[in-house]
């Protein structure tokens, strides 16, 4: 890979809530074009690492990079301490996330909530960001969508336009926490799909999900998560179909993994 830096990295990142350890020495990278799928059990702390790599928390102890820019690293006692309001602007432009429950503004139409991060936080031309929000919402199957509101919309289509509201920004990377656990099988499907497109145009993406199967075939690779601290990671189809770890094995055989 010519670009040797990594466009996440996450190194020896701890996280406490009221005493209670929830990330223990948890190292991560992420590189250009990779899809990365966390799983693991709930209460692991699967979707805590997500917030804290989308600075939603603040890391406890540890280095949070996105590619040059250092967003945290230890000072002297050991704790994390965090760069200035300018450089987390700076990172917070370089990953999109997309939200379990949506997050979609109500009273804003389709194309509005797509387009008003471009246009407010990027300031660009609204002609041009405005047929770019099309292009997406086409790609997503949401053509002639764009007047409607949340409400009109089902949760899989709700859960299409987060995910184009999130590219709309451009980001280099984009997380998902858990973009299914709203929906019921059909919807799954149909969010699955996009999710897997994207991948296949080599989108860099961080998925937390419990859809085994689907982590297999679209992940690079996986990342096992339990009590805190990454078990396991490796190639997605060797990790599913041959774990080295019993505490893998165990949760993977709870999935009745086909």
């Amino acid at each position: 890979m010519g670009n040797e830096q990594p466009l996440v990295l996450l190194e020896h990142a701890q996280k406490a809530f009221g005493g209670t350890p929830v990330l223990k020495d948890i190292s991560l990278e992420v590189r250009e074009g990779e899809v990365v799928a966390v799983i693991g059990p709930s209460g692991g702390g699967k979707s805590t690492l997500l917030r804290c790599l989308t600075l939603l928390e603040t890391l406890d102890a540890g280095k949070l990079a996105y590619g040059d820019l250092v967003v945290a690293e230890n000072d002297p006692n050991g704790r994390a301490a965090y760069a200035g309001k300018a450089v987390q602007k700076e990172a917070k432009t370089r990953f999109g996330l997309v939200f379990q429950n949506f997050n979609l503004f109500p009273h804003y139409t389709v194309m509005k909530n797509v387009a008003d991060a471009p246009l407010h936080v990027q300031k660009r031309p609204k002609a041009e960001v405005e047929a770019e929000a099309r292009a997406l919402l086409a790609k997503m199957g949401l053509a002639g969508k764009e007047d409607m509101v949340p409400c009109e919309l089902s949760g899989g289509q709700q859960q299409r336009v987060a995910i184009a509201r999130a590219l709309a920004l451009n980001p280099e990377v984009l997380f998902f926490d858990e973009p299914t656990s709203a929906l019921d099988p059909e919807l799954t499907q149909e969010v699955l799909k996009v999710i897997r497109d994207l991948a296949a145009e080599r989108m860099t993406m961080v998925i937390v999900t419990h859809e085994m199967s689907f982590a297999r075939d679209v992940a690079d690779r996986i990342v096992f998560m339990d009590g805190g601290v990454i078990v396991e990671e490796g190639p997605a189809a060797q990790l599913i179909g041959n774990p080295q770890h019993e505490r893998t094995r165990a949760f993977l055989s709870r999935y009745g993994q086909k």
